[in-house]
């Protein structure tokens, strides 16, 4: 994410095939694949869009944050209401199922932004989109988890495709909240961290790669120091603790469904391509503390403060 700078840029998302800017003004503006209408431009724009293009049904709308997924897309408004666009399979953008004027299932895609109704008393901080599932983080730390269940990464342990916003009552106040293909990550309030979803390649950080159908909290390092920022990719995890960078998961073993998925590892920055259980801390050399981490698809990044 950008600060503000003298172009009127505040902030910046990058999807997996889609990209988006705000405005310091709450204006939204996105580009890239559009074959869902996840750039929430109407139901006729160009299933490709090469230029940022301004959402205009938002025109008087101060959007303050997008989180951006396969081939969905969140935002939150300054009034804390949550907005959801694009394809909706699995129930990812949070609207239920609904009946058509013919009593048959209605699409489950959305080409301009919703509001997102179950939410609606509810003061929305912040929000994060993973593959097919989403998250709501709501100004008391309570989250609220939606989308496809597959491998339990909504966290509810007895549920199906959640299609409404559902609460999850197993995390104390929240603080952050990430996610990525198949898994969840939370901060508290406390500097805790806690996972769930699926672990492939140990993406969960519990030492183990065990499905975890509930929230589990990631100890190791994470015990003495307490867990400021984290981001999640597609198997793989990072997070800053006391100034440091740690990162587990998938680091490119084994490749991943054909030769070229091989090529793509190196992403946990720890020197190999093996995969990683647990959080092992990335080194930088002295005199650094990071102070941003995020994840892409296949790589990381990281902003660092050198003294």
């Amino acid at each position: 994410m950008m600060k503000k700078n003298k172009e009127g840029v505040f902030a910046m998302m990058l999807g997996f095939f889609v990209s988006s800017i705000l405005i310091v003004d709450g204006e939204l503006y996105m580009w890239g694949k559009n074959s869902n209408g996840q750039l929430g431009l109407g139901k006729r724009a160009a299933k490709l869009v090469p230029t940022p293009s301004k959402i205009e049904c938002l025109n008087g709308v101060n959007i303050k944050m997008t989180a951006l997924g396969c081939d969905h897309s969140i935002a939150v408004t300054d009034k804390g209401e949550a907005l959801s666009w694009g394809g909706g399979g699995s129930g990812r953008l949070g609207h239920g199922q609904e009946l058509g004027i013919l009593g048959f299932l209605r699409s489950s895609s959305e080409y301009t932004p919703r509001l997102i109704k179950n939410l609606e008393g509810v003061k929305v901080k912040s929000v994060a989109a993973g593959m097919l599932h989403s998250a709501c983080m709501d100004e008391n730390g309570s989250l609220f988890i939606f989308g496809e269940r597959i491998v339990e990464k909504l966290g509810f342990g007895d549920a199906n495709n959640a299609t409404l916003p559902s609460m999850i009552s197993q995390l104390p106040c929240s603080e952050e909240v990430a996610c990525g293909g198949y898994h969840t990550c939370v901060i508290t309030r406390g500097g805790e961290l806690f996972t769930w979803g699926s672990n492939e390649n140990g993406c969960l950080g519990i030492g183990c790669t065990d499905v975890a159908h509930k929230p589990e909290r990631v100890k190791g390092p994470f015990l003495k120091h307490p867990v400021c920022k984290v981001s999640c990719g597609w198997k793989h995890t990072a997070a800053i603790s006391d100034g440091n960078v740690y990162t587990w998961g998938w680091g490119g073993s084994h490749g991943t469904f054909s030769e070229d998925g091989h090529s793509s590892g190196g992403q946990l920055g720890l020197g190999n391509d093996v995969d990683y259980i647990e959080p092992a801390i990335v080194s930088f050399g002295k005199n650094v503390k990071a102070l941003e981490v995020s994840c892409g698809f296949n790589h990381t990044g990281a902003i660092l403060e050198y003294s």
